[in-house]
């Protein structure tokens, strides 16, 4: 009997080392200082030091920078179900094709190519309000990307020139802005705009601003 007690114990003090063995890996889930990577920045990981992320001081207008100058904004957030907001030269038309397109803020080049559909060239900046804060800018249309994934881009740097996705529209900038990292390209038109923010409105909140 007493053979049979210590055989037991002994089984069970096997099982459960092996067990506390398999399960030691799920607490380390998480990268050091719990400083975990959004799944959008996943690629371009290696080319970013999150200990020395660099953090962006404000937003400006993505065309007529500073501040939209001999632009007008033609379809409002929300406007039509718009998800975004539609830039356009004061003169209309394809006046502005070519024109410059601007980094609103500092930030990280995600992506950056032509997706083609209803898109054209697309590029994608996340830009840090602080370590564990960030915003993503969406430019559409473009005519010519200027920059390339995995760059990092500071507010006001051209990154493009406006465009009229292969002749699909008049010449425009098409700028999202979303405070949830890593969405779908998605198609630009919804009623739930859970995960956007309204661009001008968060423009000119936050044109200057100290980080914490």
């Amino acid at each position: 009997m007493k053979r049979f007690i210590k055989m037991s114990i002994f089984v069970f003090v096997l099982i459960s080392c092996k067990n506390r063995r398999e399960a030691a890996p799920l607490a380390d889930t998480k990268t050091a200082n719990n400083k975990t990577q959004p799944k959008h920045l996943e690629k371009i990981a290696k080319q970013i030091d999150f200990d020395t992320i660099k953090i962006t001081d404000g937003f400006d207008f993505a065309v007529g920078k500073p501040n939209a100058k001999g632009y007008y904004n033609a379809q409002k957030f929300t406007e039509n179900n718009h998800l975004g907001e539609d830039w356009n030269g004061l003169k209309g038309g394809n006046s502005d094709l070519g024109d410059p397109i601007y980094a609103i803020a500092n930030g990280y080049v995600s992506f950056a190519e032509n997706i083609l559909a209803g898109w054209g060239n697309v590029i994608r900046i996340t830009h840090y309000i602080n370590k564990n804060k960030q915003v993503e800018s969406l430019y559409a249309h473009c005519d010519t990307i200027l920059i390339k994934k995995g760059d990092y881009v500071k507010k006001g740097d051209e990154i493009a020139t406006i465009g009229t996705n292969n002749g699909h529209y008049l010449a425009h900038l098409h700028l999202e802005l979303r405070n949830k990292i890593g969405l779908p390209v998605g198609g630009g038109y919804a009623k739930d705009t859970t995960g956007y923010l309204n661009p001008t409105i968060f423009i000119k909140k936050n044109r200057k601003f100290i980080t914490k």
